[in-house]
């Protein structure tokens, strides 16, 4: 409305300082020339979300509120969940967003970037690691690597727990099958390993990486 010469009066000026030092957009309506109206929205925090920021927290991570919102909304909104203002990157257009990215990942940082709006498709795209929510844009689920079935934060550590244990089992799986095999072969070309034991043991090694890998199964997501 300034830009087209309708500067708000006062009274809507007061308004909208009050709304957005509640933590709320303000939004500037006009007609027949004049400023007429200031309409106050705000996001609806989940109430999942503070402990989902916990718990990204408690995997060493760090979380950061990168958003496109107002600097008063975006920090009223990282107080109730649980970010540090520090951490509150508020007022970013799409392509700023991917600067922000790109200058945590110069710092030799890993980045895990979640949205769900199309504002966040070029993020997501460029992030080490893109999460995208079920109920977002679809051009957030094309851009992302994995799709959150939930719309719910915790969705994330989860998907990060569940991760780590997947890349620890397998890192067990490799130690033991190499190990056995580092101390099989030898004892083989010596002649000092009966083949029938050698299969029975070659055999004993599958099950127990089946087995392993069968603990998985017995991961329980956030309620």
């Amino acid at each position: 409305l300034a830009e087209h010469a309708r500067p708000l009066p006062e009274r809507l000026a007061a308004a909208k300082r009050t709304a957005e030092a509640a933590g709320r957009t303000a939004i500037a309506v006009g007609w027949d020339g004049e400023a007429r109206a200031v309409l106050e929205v705000a996001d609806a925090v989940r109430p999942t979300s503070a402990r989902a920021v916990a718990e990204l927290r408690a995997l060493g991570l760090r979380p950061v509120l990168l958003t496109g919102d107002h600097r008063a909304v975006a920090e009223a909104v990282a107080a109730e969940v649980g970010i540090a203002p520090e951490d509150v990157i508020a007022g970013v257009l799409p392509e700023e967003k991917v600067a922000v990215v790109e200058r945590l990942q110069a710092e030799g940082r890993s980045v895990a970037m979640v949205g769900d709006g199309v504002n966040d498709a070029a993020a997501l795209a460029r992030a080490d690691l893109g999460l995208a929510m079920g109920t977002g844009t679809d051009a957030a689920i094309e851009a992302s690597d994995l799709t959150l079935v939930r719309a719910d934060l915790r969705s994330a550590a989860d998907a990060i727990r569940l991760s780590r244990r997947t890349l620890g089992t397998i890192r067990g799986n490799l130690c033991w099958a190499f190990g056995y095999n580092v101390a099989a072969i030898p004892l083989a070309a010596a002649g000092l390993l009966n083949p029938m034991i050698a299969g029975a043991t070659m055999a004993f090694s599958s099950v127990f990486v089946v087995t392993n890998s069968l603990r998985l199964r017995r991961f329980e997501a956030a309620a």
